[in-house]
């Protein structure tokens, strides 16, 4: 497997691209979590994002790592902590449709309460 980087000239230009992105897109995630972690609330939300950048950084630097030595411990720690952070957005996806769906049974079930006690005459009264 270390002669696969040799092998495959493509490969070391994607796994170089890739992680870049995930340092980029790591980066990303740990500010946000920061910025929603100001209040108590927003650090529900926040926290997780932070350790999801964490993981993602993690994972670039066990490829980069990779690159420079063709350790196969390193690109299985980079793919382990890569699929930590997919585990991660796994999970807010989950939440967050759960709660849309919430959302959305709130809303009917508050138009079927006020909907009976909105008169319609009550915009014409004289």
């Amino acid at each position: 497997m270390s002669d696969l980087l040799n092998s495959i000239p493509m490969l070391r230009t994607t796994i170089s691209k890739l992680s870049s992105d995930m340092r980029f897109v790591g980066i990303f995630f740990i500010i946000v979590g920061v910025l929603y972690s100001v209040t108590i609330i927003g650090a529900i939300l926040g926290i997780p994002l932070i350790i999801s950048g964490l993981r993602l950084r993690e994972s670039s630097d066990s490829f980069s790592s990779y690159m420079l030595s063709s350790d196969n411990n390193m690109l299985e720690r980079a793919l382990e902590r890569q699929s930590r952070f997919f585990f991660i957005q796994k999970i807010f996806i989950i939440i967050t449709l759960v709660f849309m769906v919430l959302y959305i049974i709130a809303i009917i079930v508050l138009i079927i309460t006020v909907l009976p006690y909105l008169n319609t005459n009550m915009y014409y009264s004289t």
